[in-house]
């Protein structure tokens, strides 16, 4: 099979990094105000999982519509992770005592299984706030291997940006082209397979 067409592994492969950089480029976007940063991942999930089944239309129309739809939610499930996050930095780099690294290392924990399917959870599924959370955490726990990997995929991405402003600071701004968008389109089929067993 020629590796320019249209049903070649190549040009599938190259479709969907280019879908993943748009997604990324609209997450940038829209992420400008910190909190609208749980409104963007949601969409951004939900984009991304469309695009790679091949469902709705153009990536920027399906993005924009999911964030229309995602945005008083996924702003609520946010600002939590927001101020925690900030809590963290703060207490990691000021708090050095040993009770109050034990509530640290909780905590992060906590921060990190959260995140990781928080915001798929609620470009998934139709839910009240406070169930995505709960429902985030049970996925986070009963899909350990599939955490593992969401936690590599991102803790990868977090060594290639701080591997580039050190060694390699002229590609910064092609590793923030493709970005954490591109990061989601890994993501899906892991999320998706978890989700698989939950959706009619």
């Amino acid at each position: 099979m020629n590796w320019l067409s249209p049903d070649s592994k190549f040009m599938e492969a190259w479709n969907n990094t280019t879908d993943g950089i748009l997604i990324n480029l609209l997450m940038l976007l829209t992420s400008v105000p910190l909190v609208t940063i749980g409104v963007a991942l949601a969409a951004g999930n939900e984009t991304a999982r469309k695009t790679l089944q091949g469902e709705g239309n153009s990536v920027v129309r399906t993005y924009w519509a999911s964030y229309k739809s995602n945005l008083g939610k996924a702003t609520l499930l946010w600002l939590p992770y927001l101020l925690t996050g900030i809590a963290l930095v703060g207490m990691w780099t000021f708090l050095h005592e040993p009770w109050a690294m034990v509530i640290e290392i909780f905590l992060s924990i906590m921060w990190v299984l959260g995140f990781e399917w928080t915001f798929a959870v609620q470009a998934r599924f139709d839910n009240t706030v406070v169930r995505t959370w709960l429902n985030a955490f049970v996925f986070a726990l009963s899909n350990p291997l599939f955490t593992a990997l969401l936690i590599i995929i991102d803790v990868a991405f977090i060594f290639i940006i701080v591997g580039t402003v050190m060694y390699l600071p002229p590609a910064l701004f092609l590793v923030i082209v493709f970005g954490y968008g591109s990061m989601l389109m890994l993501h899906v089929p892991f999320t998706e397979r978890a989700f698989s067993r939950y959706i009619q």
